[in-house]
């Protein structure tokens, strides 16, 4: 494994889960390099989501391994940390935005308290210093800083997410995990949504892992792209190369029945 420790952040080996009798993935592996956006496709049940939870140690893998590059060039086992260090890896170095927003944010709290939750988490007290941030975040995510008092409960669905990124983004992380996040809102809002996290992603310059069942998404986004089928990884490679060439069968399918009229 020496050839990975030169710069990859992320090192996925070997990665198998079941439940029960049912196996949801099956030695998946991968590298993830910094600033790189990748793409976890494949239908529903494909194993995508199992494998975002595993990576981002919200769920122990029954073998294989994760390894992620701290700040300090050290290659750590995620799974080998103790739960106070990945909850502190979680709100630091790394983000989670999540499918439905009402996970991802606490619903019944103001806007600026959710995105300043995470600088408070690090030890930040001042409350001018956290209420400048949150409005600066806000703007980012093209929220209108007046909005700062309001809960997400009275925004849209678009804002929610956009909330949300802000909240993940705030302590300047280098690897975001993302799950669906343009599902459910509609077609203008995901556009609005696409541009803002390809500008944020080039801008941050932040390592990413989608997943998403829109091939669309992943050709906006994404420098390489996963095919995920039966819990395994079926088809790798650059996003654009696997989308107008594909080798899989299943990889063929999957395309031919997106650009179908």
């Amino acid at each position: 494994m020496m050839h990975l420790e030169i710069s990859a952040l992320l090192c996925v080996q070997g990665l198998g889960k079941r439940y029960g009798a049912f196996t949801a993935l099956q030695e998946a592996s991968f590298d993830l390099w910094p600033g790189e956006v990748m793409a976890v496709v494949g239908e529903s049940g494909s194993g995508k989501t199992t494998l975002l939870n595993v990576i981002a140690a919200r769920m122990q893998p029954d073998h294989g391994s994760v390894h992620y590059r701290m700040r300090d060039g050290a290659l750590k086992d995620v799974h080998a940390m103790t739960q106070a260090e990945q909850r502190l890896l979680a709100r630091t170095d790394w983000g989670f935005v999540h499918q439905h927003s009402a996970d991802g944010l606490r619903m019944d709290v103001s806007a600026g308290a959710n995105v300043g939750e995470r600088l408070m988490g690090l030890g930040h007290r001042n409350y001018g210093q956290l209420r400048a941030s949150a409005q600066e975040w806000l703007q980012r995510v093209e929220i209108d800083p007046l909005r700062i008092d309001d809960t997400p409960r009275i925004f849209s669905g678009g804002m929610r997410q956009r909330l949300q990124i802000a909240r993940n983004l705030v302590t300047n992380p280098r690897l975001i995990f993302m799950d669906e996040p343009t599902s459910g809102l509609d077609v203008s809002v995901q556009a609005r949504l696409l541009d803002l996290l390809r500008q944020l992603t080039q801008e941050l310059r932040l390592a990413m892992v989608i997943v998403t069942h829109d091939l669309a998404v992943a050709r906006l986004l994404a420098h390489r792209m996963v095919v995920m089928q039966r819990g395994r990884i079926v088809e790798m490679g650059l996003t654009d190369q696997v989308l107008d060439d594909p080798q899989h069968p299943y990889t063929q399918l999957l395309v031919s029945s997106v650009l179908q009229p």
